[in-house]
């Protein structure tokens, strides 16, 4: 039913993520991480950095950020924004696979995981051997702050329903998203099936492509969280840092290597 490995189709959405992302969280978790890098300090390491959508802002706090994901498509845009953003060598954005990082042991002193792109990795092995990496890379007291989406499994089953409409890009292109949810629960697993429509008449253009996130329980992620290394300081609510309840819109947990 799902995709063998979570990163795929995110070349695909890399051309739409930033649109439809703008429609949903916007940039409402920015300066959570931004305060959480100004605490700490860098180095800092965002795992699954995308398109820059949290790197950017991270780099303009002044601290040394380096961006990891697998996507080339997602780190071409998130280069670009660098470049405007004016952060040449304070951002630095690599292609890798999070569960074997490819950095020296104790080069960071900080790694994020914002919205949910732990949530990509489908297998508990995956994500096991991502927190042994992240373990890998800081040093004892380093810290790990992770961002889950607690409405993955919420999500009710539907079939081509029109969820985002509006304009893209400095020539002001309509696009549609018409979109599908299937959940396999015995796995655990959202899958979202994307259609982008660009243009109109004959200049139409449509993108098909699937995403697919695991759900992980908070149990679950403090129990891999102890097995790797980490002892965990807190578990929020919001990006305000409030308490987790059942509506919690965010579940974020802050950790620090033991």
């Amino acid at each position: 039913m799902a995709a063998s490995e979570g990163w795929h189709g995110w070349d695909e959405y890399a051309a739409f993520y930033d649109w439809e992302n703008a429609r949903t969280l916007g940039r409402r978790d920015v300066r959570f991480w931004q305060d959480l890098v100004r605490r700490v300090g860098g180095p800092a390491l965002e795992l699954g950095c995308g398109t820059g959508r949290v790197t950017v802002p991270l780099g303009r706090t002044g601290v040394p950020v380096v961006g990891i994901d697998r996507s080339g498509a997602m780190l071409a845009r998130g280069r670009q924004r660098a470049r405007r953003a004016g952060l040449r060598g304070r951002v630095a954005l690599v292609r890798g696979d999070i569960r074997a990082l490819p950095f020296a042991r104790r080069t960071f002193r900080l790694v994020v995981a914002p919205y949910g792109v732990l949530q990509s990795l489908l297998r508990e092995g995956d994500l096991a051997a991502t927190l042994r990496s992240v373990a890998g890379v800081l040093p004892q007291g380093g810290r790990l702050g992770i961002d889950l989406v607690p409405d993955v499994p919420r999500w009710q089953q539907y079939e081509r329903r029109v969820t985002h409409t509006g304009l893209r890009g400095r020539d002001r292109v309509p696009v549609t998203l018409t979109e599908s949810v299937r959940q396999d629960r015995r796995r655990r697993l959202t899958v979202f099936e994307h259609e982008f429509a660009e243009g109109r008449g004959r200049a139409r253009r449509v993108s098909r492509f699937s995403l697919t996130f695991r759900t992980v329980a908070i149990p679950t992620m403090l129990r891999r969280l102890e097995r790797a290394g980490f002892r965990v300081d807190a578990i929020l609510g919001d990006y305000q840092g409030g308490p987790l309840r059942l509506e919690s819109d965010a579940w974020i947990i802050l950790a620090t290597r033991s």
